[in-house]
């Protein structure tokens, strides 16, 4: 899942938003810190201070992932993201369509999940701009082996953005996705491929009831 899949159940508990998107923004920021739900356990208190709540947030996090990777919309979508993107992108220039089908497969769930309701993106950036940021990096810093000091200068930039609204546009969803294909060393997706973005949010939204039943949203 991606960032407002797992946040959109809990608007109303920021610290427990966090945690739900902190697994994502450290591997943004600082790859070598890892949340490992072992280390994470301990501190998920269930005492409602705000450590205990990013924990649980955390926790949240990784039980999502678990259960939305091995569903069989997941397989499948991803699959046919693979297809699509091998097609479309030369045979030789350094591109993963694999890769690209699963995170696509995420963020495109997420724009759908958006277009159904965008006021709660509004909520979503609302909540997020409550956190002590630094705060946020000092529970981080106490569940985790290594640790960070990028995290209280990358979540204001991130409320600032706002860049999960680019995703239902496809040549700002390209922007997007070659931002990361930065990040991870990969070579830059070519300009035009927007009809293929089009082409792969018609077949996630094919398949959205399975990567996200109704029960887990609301």
């Amino acid at each position: 899942m991606n960032y407002f899949a797992h946040g959109i159940r809990f608007l109303d508990r920021p610290f427990f938003l966090a945690g739900t998107a902190l697994p994502d923004w450290l591997s943004i920021v600082d790859r070598r810190v890892r949340l490992r739900a072992r280390n994470v356990l301990p501190f998920a208190d269930e005492t409602g201070t705000p450590v205990s709540e990013i924990a649980a947030g955390v926790l949240q996090h990784l039980e999502d992932d678990a259960w939305f990777h091995k569903t069989a919309a997941f397989a499948v979508a991803s699959a046919e993201l693979t297809v699509l993107l091998r097609s479309a992108l030369p045979a030789v220039d350094g591109h993963r369509p694999a890769f690209l089908g699963h995170i696509l497969t995420e963020m495109l769930l997420d724009s759908i999940l958006i277009e159904r309701d965008p006021v709660r993106l509004a909520d979503y950036y609302a909540a997020l701009a409550q956190l002590d940021a630094r705060l946020v990096e000092d529970s981080v810093n106490r569940m985790a082996r290594h640790s960070t000091d990028r995290l209280k200068f990358l979540i204001p930039r991130f409320v600032e953005e706002r860049f999960l609204a680019d995703y239902a546009d496809s040549r700002r969803l390209l922007f997007r996705l070659n931002q990361i294909m930065r990040r991870v060393g990969l070579s830059p997706l070519p300009e035009g491929l927007e009809s293929c973005l089009d082409e792969a949010r018609c077949i996630v939204a094919r398949h959205a009831a399975g990567l996200l039943p109704e029960f887990r949203i609301n």
